[in-house]
């Protein structure tokens, strides 16, 4: 009985360490987008090539992402932003975002 517990939650904890490796993947990709649209202007298409191919699909899926056009759309609008993914996932990118929204909110 205590194996099979131990087991199963051995098994949770490495498909948690899968999908965050494949989410890595993800945001690799994005760096890359993001570095082609400032060199060369075409980011959002190329996020958007990839996210619809075949491997796009299997690498969003193990990476507990959805791929749907809904999600293409989104990826294509953060590469479109410029913004790096380290960047963006900082607390100070948070903090800053959420202070001019409020500003935003308060000049309404």
């Amino acid at each position: 009985m205590l194996d099979t517990i131990d087991s199963t939650a051995f098994n949770f904890e490495q498909g948690q360490r899968a999908r965050k490796l494949f989410a890595a993947v993800v945001l690799a990709a994005l760096d890359d987008a993001i570095a082609d649209d400032k060199k060369y202007g075409n980011g959002p298409d190329q996020i958007a090539r990839w996210a619809r191919s075949r491997d796009g699909r299997e690498v969003l899926s193990c990476a507990g992402i959805d791929p749907n056009e809904r999600v293409v759309k989104g990826l294509m609008e953060f590469v479109s932003k410029g913004v790096r993914t380290s960047v963006a996932l900082s607390r100070e990118e948070s903090e800053r975002r959420h202070a001019l929204e409020a500003d935003q909110a308060e000049a309404a």
